[in-house]
């Protein structure tokens, strides 16, 4: 079987984990998000692309989901002793990533093949894509804070503004990464991760050239938000502050003209009869990932799942 997921950073990186645990022969691709990319003192950083890459490597920090695993603190702890930026916190292992992703960048390597190569040092065995090799950013118009890089929402102002719109500054002139296009034609499904609606799945499913391809195959979403609440992250928030009611029937309804199936968290059983009215087959069990075990187990019921909705 050939899968194509859609993923932002932790809650992707759980599912995708899971995928690839659940079945080892599985053929997997993973397009992610590249609208959280972002300069910062000097390099070049790519938050989900490295969370994915991370995780499927077997080197990311369990405890966080983010980051590498046994790391050290000496760069920002000697940066921060200089009186430098230290608000996003750059382990030692993680900075040789971003240094020598953007030494290469800077002498014209296109990112996807820095990401290919970076993936096979790793030994990661499935495909891993950014989104574009253009650069985009997603921009959070907030009410009182105006108009802030993503980061700087997400991380340096730690969620509190109140958000009101999204942008994604350069995505008209961003394509397809190579491969993602070809990657897409050849599934059997595409699977929307849990991950944030609004900033991590959103800037891929803004990129033109992307959507025709996806209209034509068989979509299947996972919430990323169980009980009204985000697994992870700010989902629900934004929900909230957008005057939507954050549920697993507003996931459904965001991707209502898109996917063909929604993946929702035992919790929500009961709006199972709401997703149905909309056209969409739902399947619930525990979506929840909190340990290795969770993610397997995850990946095995949306693999069968997917057999029996493709069959």
């Amino acid at each position: 079987m050939k899968i194509v997921a859609l993923a932002g950073g932790v809650g992707g990186a759980k599912m995708v984990f899971g995928l690839a645990k659940a079945h080892a022969a599985l053929d997997l691709t993973v397009v992610v998000n590249t609208g959280d990319d972002f300069d910062h003192l000097g390099m070049r950083i790519c938050p989900d692309i490295d969370t994915i890459c991370y995780t499927l490597a077997g080197l990311a920090n369990p405890d966080t989901g983010w980051g590498r695993f046994d790391e050290s603190w000496n760069f920002i702890t000697e940066l921060k002793a200089l009186g430098g930026d230290d608000w996003f916190r750059i382990g030692d292992k993680d900075l040789a990533t971003h240094v020598e992703r953007t030494n290469r960048l800077n002498n014209g390597q296109p990112l996807s093949k820095i990401v290919k190569d970076f993936c096979d040092r790793w030994n990661v065995k499935q495909h891993v894509l950014p989104m574009s090799d253009q650069k985009v950013a997603t921009i959070v118009c907030t009410t009182n804070n105006g108009e802030l890089p993503f980061q700087d929402y997400f991380v340096k102002k730690k969620c509190e503004p109140a958000i009101k719109s999204f942008r994604f500054d350069g995505i008209n002139n961003a394509d397809p990464a190579p491969g993602v296009i070809d990657s897409i034609e050849q599934a059997d499904v595409i699977v929307i991760c849990p991950s944030n609606p609004w900033v991590s799945i959103d800037p891929i499913l803004n990129i033109s050239k992307i959507l025709p391809y996806l209209r034509q195959k068989t979509i299947i979403a996972i919430s990323p938000i169980v009980d009204g609440k985000s697994i992870k992250g700010p989902a629900a928030k934004m929900y909230s502050e957008l005057g939507i009611q954050p549920s697993a029937l507003a996931v459904a309804k965001h991707y209502k003209k898109l996917i063909k199936a929604i993946v929702i968290d035992d919790q929500d059983i009961s709006l199972a009869d709401d997703i149905t009215r909309l056209g969409i087959i739902s399947f619930n069990t525990n979506i929840v990932m909190k340990t290795s075990e969770d993610k397997l187990n995850l990946g095995k019921d949306v693999l069968n799942f997917i057999d029996r909705i493709i069959r």
